[in-house]
């Protein structure tokens, strides 16, 4: 298939990636800034830690519905569009909430983030595919645009923090979303710039056979073994992320704003994590790799944890106070970092470019459910047993991980192209 994106010259090519780049700059501030709004409407709002959690259900499940209503309605609206639709939406949220000032605010915004993040991974992933010519590239540039996610994600814990007070109680925080609505008209604007052209779509294609063709990918083997690797691995990756800055407040007894600040050491370990293996995967088969990493992430929560246990309170007024395991812990980031987009990259290189956004819905939907099944679970286990008994419980799909890798290597060596 022929699109008008292959065309395209390298200042037109990286214009479209610099789009790309800030859309998801700027969902990784607001969809991993869960875990700090959580800690703050505990603090806030005075809400139980199982009502905060929810908050992680009300950002993945709109995920995965939106994902499975749109994801392969979006290549016929074209690209562009549903991304500054999205946008737009997001930018609205973010001036309305610091105005209501209340929890359920937060389960409106989240929910409208989620929506809008659907659409615009579905359209980002789908158009890594045009602008690749080869899995090389197509791998190369999907951990380049997830590493600036993670960049994000590592950003949008200090910003945060910039705006916590010592105050448990106090509103201030909420002017963060201000700045966010300004950074939602940035990435408009660079949207509105980018030479996105309409993707050709297959002759006779109609929106029912396309849902069908959606719907046919999930029962093929290898997908299969694909979807549980995702969803075990997002949820341990959002199961620690998003509690981690409660982690560190209640078990650690740190103050909030350094709490928050530590955190960012898990994002950036993601960040460094996707970036130094680029290199590595160039001489170290993927499988190898991913194994590795997880005996490694065993290894390190079995060695951390430990060290949380009866941390006595002592005065911290900034990040250079924190004990050891403040720093450990968030290290295990390092050691993920590979994972999801290796399994991505491998699943969508054995498709055709036309079929990556419904591909793109799945993979989207069933992260989204591993993330509010981890974040929930992982909030459950904190409140009734510890802090320690919620991190310890990762240890369960970690080792499922490394049943649903082997399979999935299997599979995948020995699949056939995928059929649309």
């Amino acid at each position: 298939m022929t699109d008008a994106t292959t065309t395209l010259t390298n200042a037109s090519r990286a214009r479209i990636i610099l789009a790309m780049m800030a859309c998801y700059f700027l969902f990784a501030v607001l969809l991993n800034s869960v875990g700090t709004v959580i800690l703050q409407s505990i603090n806030s709002f005075s809400v139980s830690k199982t009502q905060a959690a929810s908050l992680e259900g009300f950002k993945d499940l709109s995920i995965a519905i939106m994902s499975f209503l749109v994801a392969s309605m979006i290549p016929r609206f074209g690209y562009k569009l549903a991304l500054l639709m999205a946008l737009a939406a997001v930018m609205l949220i973010c001036l309305v909430t610091p105005q209501i000032g209340q929890f359920y605010a937060f389960k409106i915004l989240f929910a409208v983030v989620g929506c809008a993040f659907a659409v615009v991974k579905i359209s980002v992933y789908a158009l890594v595919g045009q602008l690749s010519d080869s899995p090389s590239s197509h791998s190369a540039l999907l951990n380049t645009i997830e590493g600036i996610f993670m960049v994000g994600v590592l950003s949008g814990y200090w910003i945060f923090s910039f705006f916590i007070t010592p105050e448990s109680d106090a509103l201030n925080w909420l002017s963060v979303y201000y700045i966010l609505a300004l950074l939602s008209l940035v990435c408009i604007l660079t949207i509105s710039l980018a030479p996105i052209a309409k993707q050709t779509l297959p002759s006779g294609s109609s929106v029912v056979g396309e849902f069908t063709a959606m719907l046919k990918l999930s029962f093929q083997p290898l997908v299969l073994v694909f979807i549980i690797s995702a969803f075990l691995y997002v949820l341990i990756e959002q199961g620690v992320g998003t509690w981690l800055p409660t982690f560190n407040n209640e078990i650690l007894h740190l103050p909030v704003d350094v709490s928050v600040q530590l955190t960012s050491i898990f994002a950036a370990s993601l960040a460094v994590g996707r970036l130094l293996a680029g290199q590595i995967l160039k001489h170290l088969h993927w499988y190898v790799l991913l194994n590795i990493c997880l005996i490694a992430m065993g290894g390190l929560i079995l060695l951390t944890l430990p060290l949380t246990q009866g941390v006595s309170q002592q005065t911290v007024s900034s990040v250079f106070d924190a004990p050891l395991a403040a720093y450990l812990m968030p290290m295990i980031g390092l050691l993920m970092a590979p994972i999801y987009p290796v399994l991505n990259s491998v699943i969508l290189s054995s498709l055709e470019k036309h079929q990556h956004a419904s591909m793109t819905g799945m993979i989207v939907i069933f992260s989204a459910l591993g993330g509010t099944t981890g974040s929930i679970l992982t909030g459950y286990i904190f409140q009734h047993f510890s802090g320690q008994h919620a991190f310890y419980s990762a240890l369960v799909p970690l080792c499922l991980l490394v049943i649903s890798l082997f399979l999935f290597k299997q599979r995948s060596t020995s699949a056939h192209p995928i059929a649309a």
